[in-house]
């Protein structure tokens, strides 16, 4: 199974533009957090206020922590098609199926070893 360079371009594109999506969506994130608001540290919130915030807080940090593992799997991804391995499985190095890679770009293993990976 040769990826098809047509093929190939067009997934390269595809991660591409979802890698300038997420970078643009982690700058927004972080405004969003309420512990870059300086003025918070000098009021006397009610325990609610407080309470909000450490929420709203936690919630970025969670979007951004899977924004930033995101973008290091397409990262990953198109070194591995700039190195000329991409469509192969990290585990047994075989060919990873055509229709996995359609369904999921961003796949590592094949069908097999994404099953053993499953399991465990």
């Amino acid at each position: 199974m040769k990826i098809v360079t047509k093929n190939l371009s067009v997934i390269k594109k595809y991660l591409e533009d979802r890698r300038r999506q997420i970078e643009r969506r982690l700058s927004s994130i972080k405004s969003e957090d309420p512990f870059n608001d300086t003025s918070r540290l000098s009021d006397n919130a009610a325990t609610d206020t407080e309470a909000r915030e450490e929420v709203g807080h936690e919630r970025v940090e969670a979007i951004g922590n899977e924004l930033v593992n995101q973008l290091a799997n397409i990262k990953r991804v198109l070194s591995k098609i700039g190195i000329g391995k991409y469509g192969y499985c990290d585990n047994c190095g075989h060919k990873i199926e055509a229709a996995r890679l359609k369904a999921f770009p961003m796949a590592e293993y094949c069908f097999s070893c994404g099953k053993k990976k499953e399991k465990k």
